[in-house]
């Protein structure tokens, strides 16, 4: 088995090995994952965060060790808060990273960092002055930065900054938490659920205060929320159908 680490700031996993392929999700810098499959310009790898699969490009991440990678896996994880920082090299070069970055490895990639960071749980009323940090981020199948982000990445990464680990898609982050049967019984900070015609979870967001959610649709926005789903203001329709309510922490 080998391993491996994210040197670059926003790295594309897709679903096929090919940079014409579906973005799935994105690889931050520092995250560390484990190879399953490496051919000559390709790897399909395992992200250690969430357990995510995907293919990267073998010119955008480094080989580490076995140990390096368990000792890495086992450090809380320490997150670079500022939308936008630099880590430096040993050849004063400077390397982009965007907000939920990894600091854990910066020993190991021989970089050093100035920037605010963050590496222990925060309270549950956080999640949501947090979720303001991504207010206006366009959507983006995948994305997880404040540059472009869909709507699980920015439940999923929006809790991590928080210090909380939760997966990765709707329909998976779904099945993580305690059921609320009504909204009345909700608190900001609690997910909230959205299915499509064929009963499949395609949508997830952030329960705000006084029947208000923020969440990723065409661009993180606050929107009105009740019994029936997502209420659009702006257009003045229904947009999401309201499966169920999640208590996660």
């Amino acid at each position: 088995m080998q391993y491996g680490i994210c040197n670059l700031s926003i790295v594309p996993l897709r679903v096929e090995p090919s940079d014409s392929c579906e973005l799935v999700s994105q690889v931050l810098y520092g995250e560390i994952f484990k190879v399953l499959e490496q051919r000559k310009s390709w790897s399909r790898i395992r992200l250690a965060f969430d357990k995510y699969e995907g293919w990267i490009d073998n010119k955008q991440y480094l080989e580490i060790t076995e140990d390096a990678y368990k000792n890495l896996k086992s450090e809380t994880h320490k997150l670079s808060t500022d939308l936008i920082e630099f880590v430096q090299d040993d050849k004063q070069q400077l390397y982009t990273i965007p907000m939920g970055s990894s600091l854990n490895g910066l020993q190991l990639l021989n970089h050093t960092f100035d920037g605010n960071s963050i590496a222990t749980k925060q309270e549950k009323q956080n999640l949501i002055k947090t979720a303001f940090n991504y207010l206006n981020a366009p959507y983006l199948w995948g994305g997880k930065t404040p540059f472009g982000i869909d709507c699980s990445g920015f439940t999923q990464m929006v809790y991590k900054l928080n210090g909380y680990s939760i997966l990765r898609d709707a329909s998976q982050q779904a099945t993580q938490g305690q059921a609320l049967s009504f909204i009345e019984e909700s608190e900001p900070g609690d997910l909230a659920f959205f299915d499509n015609s064929e009963g499949i979870i395609t949508h997830v967001g952030i329960i705000m205060e006084d029947n208000y959610i923020i969440h990723a649709h065409g661009k993180v926005r606050i929107d009105r929320i009740d019994h029936s789903g997502i209420y659009n203001v702006d257009k003045q329709i229904h947009t999401h159908k309201l499966r169920v309510i999640k208590k996660i922490i």
